[in-house]
C-alpha cells in the first residue's frame, strides 16, 4: 500500500478516536451552579492544548494535520510526506496557548467544516471539544498564531519548529 494512503488513514483514524475521546466524561452538574459563565465570557481551561488544526482541499489539494501538545510538540502530517515531530519555538506556543484560552469552546459547536465550492480550502481548529473552521468569528484569536504555526512553522527545520 501507498505510503501516503497509509499516511491519510492514520490520521483519519486518529481524528475520529480524539473526536470520541472528546466527548467522553462526566459532564454532570451536581452542585447547583451554572457549569458555564453566564456573562459570555470564556470557559477558563487548565490545559488548553491539545490544539488541532487541519488544512484540507484548496485548488493545490492540501491535506495537512497539526497536532499541538501541552509540552509544545508538534506533530506535522503533510500529505506525501513522512509525519514529522518538532518542538515550537517558545514565543509561537505561547501566542497559540493565550489564544486558545481566549475562545469559549463550549459556545464553537463541534460540527465537521464541509466543502462549500470547488476547490474550497478549509483550516479548521479544534481544541476542548469545540471544532470550527479558522473563519469563524467564534475563534477569531487563533487567526494570527495558527496563520503563522501553517506558514513557518509546519516546514521543519526551521526557526519556529526545531525536529526533536
Amino acid at each position: 500500500m501507498h505510503e501516503g494512503v497509509k499516511n491519510i488513514r492514520y490520521a483519519a483514524v486518529a481524528a475520529a478516536v480524539g473526536l470520541v475521546l472528546t466527548g467522553c466524561g462526566d459532564e454532570s452538574n451536581s452542585g447547583g451552579t451554572p457549569s458555564a459563565p453566564i456573562s459570555g465570557t470564556p470557559t477558563p481551561s487548565a490545559a488548553p492544548l491539545p490544539l488541532t488544526v487541519t488544512r484540507t482541499g484548496g485548488f493545490a489539494g492540501f491535506n495537512d494535520r497539526v497536532v499541538v501538545g501541552q509540552d509544545g510538540i508538534a506533530n506535522v502530517s503533510k500529505l506525501g510526506k513522512d509525519p514529522v515531530k518538532c518542538k515550537l519555538d517558545a514565543g509561537l506556543l505561547t501566542s497559540l496557548t493565550d489564544a486558545v484560552k481566549q475562545v469559549d469552546w463550549s459556545e464553537v459547536g463541534s460540527v465537521k467544516p464541509t466543502i462549500r465550492y470547488p476547490d474550497d480550502m478549509i483550516i479548521a481548529v479544534a481544541a476542548g471539544g469545540g471544532l470550527a473552521r479558522l473563519e469563524d468569528p467564534k475563534v477569531k484569536p487563533l487567526v494570527a498564531p495558527v496563520n503563522q504555526l501553517l506558514t513557518e512553522a509546519t516546514v521543519p527545520p526551521g526557526k519556529l519548529c526545531k525536529p526533536v
